[in-house]
C-alpha cells in the first residue's frame, strides 16, 4: 500500500527532516508558502491517502506516486479554498478514480461478466453521516454519488415523510447519480488496456482452473494454487483517503471497483458501513477525532468490521499499541475469520486531538494529527 502525505506546515520550528518510513512508502511535505497558510498563517489542514494494498507493479511504480501526489494537491487545494474535510477527501477520491492505474473508477477490474462494478462510501466525521454505492455501473466517479447522498440526507426527509438513502447498489445507484446531476459514462470507456488485458489473462487462468479441478491430483493442485496466487491478492487494490481540516473535522473515503473476476452484484468492503471507511470527530464520549480508511479482501474486512475496530482502539491512550493489538485480535485472529488460510487487510489510520493548553480555536493550530 502506499502512502503519500501533504502537511502544509504553519510553525517556524517544522523544519526537522520527515520521519523514516519503509521503502514502499512516499512521503512529501511541502516547502511553506503563502499557499500553505490562511490570512492568519495557520495551517490548512492534513491529507492521506493510500493506492491500494495487494501487488502493484514496479514497472508502475512511478505512477502510482504520482497519482498519489496529485490526489493529495487536489484536496488541499479544496483545504486551501476553505472546503471541509468531507469535500476534500472526495476530491482526493476523484482523481484516484480518473487514474487508469488504480482499481476505483477508469481502470476498474472486469468481473466474470467483463463488466465494470464499482463500490465507493464516505463518511463525514462531523454529522457522522455515510454514504455508499455498490456494484454501480456506468458511473466514472462512484464517490460522488456517495458523497451526493451523504449530503442530500442533511435536507432531511423526503416527500410523505420518506428517510433518504444512504446506500444505493445497481441500477437503481446509476439512475439516482443521473437524476442527481451525475455524468454517466459507458461502461465500455471505462474499461482500459491493463484492465481489458488482466480480464483476458484471468479468463484464460481459470479455463485451466476449472480444467485442472476435473483432473484432480498432487501436480494439478500446486498449479491451482499458484493461479488462486495470483489472481486473489495481487489484485486487492481499494484506493482510499482521510482528512483533517483546518476546523479540526475528519472525514475518510474508499472506492474500488472488486476482485477481478467477481461475481457479477457482489459488492466489497469499500461500500459496507464501518468496514471501508470510518471518521468521527472527538465528542464527550471519545478525546480524539479518528479517521480509518481500509483496503483488502473485501470480505475478510466486512465480516470483521475492520475500520471500526481500528477507530474505537485509537481512543486508548497508547494508540499504536491498541492499534496494533485490534489488528491482531480482530482481524488477522478474528474468530469470524477462523476458517480462512490467510486474512488480507490494511489499513491507513489518523487521530487527532486538541492541545490542552491550547487557546479555544477553530483552526488547526489547535489540533494535534498523528498517523499510525
Amino acid at each position: 500500500m502506499w502512502r503519500v502525505m501533504e502537511t502544509p506546515l504553519n510553525c517556524a520550528e517544522e523544519q526537522q527532516p520527515p520521519p523514516a518510513f519503509p521503502a514502499s512508502w512516499s512521503t512529501v511535505t511541502p516547502q511553506e508558502s503563502p499557499a500553505d497558510r490562511n490570512d492568519k498563517g495557520n495551517a490548512v489542514g492534513f491529507v492521506l491517502v493510500h493506492a491500494g494494498a495487494g501487488y502493484h507493479s514496479e514497472s508502475k511504480a512511478k505512477e502510482y506516486k504520482h497519482v498519489c501526489k496529485r490526489a493529495c494537491q487536489r484536496a488541499v487545494d479544496r483545504l486551501k479554498a476553505g472546503a471541509l474535510a468531507v469535500d476534500a477527501v472526495t476530491a482526493a477520491l476523484v482523481e484516484l478514480e480518473d487514474s487508469p492505474f488504480t482499481n476505483a473508477g477508469m481502470g476498474s477490474n472486469l468481473n466474470l461478466s467483463g463488466e465494470i462494478e464499482c463500490d465507493a462510501s464516505i463518511m463525514d466525521g462531523k454529522s457522522l453521516r455515510y454514504g455508499a454505492v455498490g456494484a454501480v455501473s456506468g458511473i466514472n466517479n462512484p464517490v460522488l454519488v456517495a458523497n451526493r447522498l451523504l449530503s442530500e440526507a442533511q435536507k432531511g426527509k423526503l416527500s410523505a415523510g420518506r428517510i433518504p438513502p444512504c446506500f444505493l447498489v445497481g441500477r437503481g445507484a446509476h439512475d439516482w447519480a443521473v437524476n442527481h446531476g451525475i455524468p454517466p459514462c459507458p461502461s465500455e470507456k471505462m474499461a482500459t488496456k491493463f484492465s481489458l488485458s488482466a480480464y483476458k489473462r484471468n479468463k484464460h487462468k481459470m479455463e485451466l482452473a476449472e480444467k485442472v479441478d476435473t483432473g484432480f491430483n498432487h501436480h494439478s493442485k500446486k498449479r491451482r494454487q499458484a493461479s488462486e496466487t495470483e489472481n486473489g491478492s495481487g489484485l486487492l487494490d481499494t484506493v482510499g483517503a482521510i482528512v483533517v481540516d483546518r476546523e479540526g473535522n475528519v472525514a475518510a473515503a474508499v472506492s474500488s471497483g472488486g476482485l477481478a473476476m467477481k461475481h457479477p452484484g457482489r459488492v466489497g468492503q469499500a461500500a459496507h458501513h464501518g468496514c471501508g471507511c470510518w471518521a468521527e470527530n472527538t465528542s464527550t464520549l471519545n478525546p480524539y477525532s479518528t479517521a480509518v480508511s481500509t483496503s483488502g479482501c473485501g470480505e475478510h474486512l466486512i465480516r470483521t468490521m475492520l475500520a471500526r475496530e481500528c477507530s474505537s482502539a485509537m481512543q486508548c491512550e497508547d494508540a499504536h499499541q491498541a492499534l496494533l493489538e485490534a489488528m491482531q485480535n480482530k482481524f488477522i485472529s478474528s474468530p469470524f475469520l477462523a476458517s480462512e488460510d490467510c486474512v488480507l487487510g490494511g489499513v491507513i489510520v489518523l487521530r487527532c486531538c486538541r492541545c490542552s493548553d491550547a487557546q479555544p480555536s477553530p483552526d488547526i493550530q489547535a489540533i494535534l494529527g498523528k498517523s499510525l
